[in-house]
């Protein structure tokens, strides 16, 4: 984790909507900003769904909640209906973004590797810059871990 704030790269992505969403414009608010591996696996959609759930915390912040993956904008459309999220998912399909972030690593399976995200929380201020960052995050208990350092900044 990172101690300094630094700038946040640039997203400009679509969201499960076909919309291109740029970050900037959520400014002057907060943004915590989550990378994960697949739609529809059981720790991802355990993760949206704790975002999802805890919603009315991150609102009555000011600080919008926003999933990135390389699934494709349907594939993000789909996992928002059946699983009954309430936040926005950005589908990074050419992996820019998960690759400015550091997340784009290399993985390893059954002795197999192969690339993919590290899954991995940023909290973006209404600056636009990093001011914290969690790098392998394991799902449980993660989002409560969020909104206590939002309630610190």
């Amino acid at each position: 984790m990172s101690n300094k704030p630094y700038s946040a790269p640039t997203v400009i992505l679509p969201n499960e909507n076909g919309k291109s969403i740029d970050l900037k414009n959520f400014r002057p608010n907060s943004i915590v900003l989550f990378f994960y591996p697949r739609d529809n696996t059981s720790g991802c959609t355990r993760e949206a769904k704790d975002f999802t759930e805890n919603l009315k915390q991150f609102d009555s912040t000011n600080v919008s909640v926003i999933g990135i993956s390389k699934d494709s904008v349907e594939s993000h459309k789909k996992f928002i209906k059946k699983q009954n999220l309430a936040i926005s998912l950005l589908s990074d399909e050419n992996e820019k973004v998960c690759e400015d972030f550091g997340v784009w690593k290399e993985k390893s399976m059954y002795g197999k590797t192969y690339m993919g995200i590290e899954r991995s929380t940023f909290i973006i201020d209404g600056g636009g810059f990093i001011v914290k960052e969690w790098r392998k995050v394991k799902v449980a208990g993660h989002v409560n871990e969020v909104l206590q350092e939002l309630a610190k900044l």
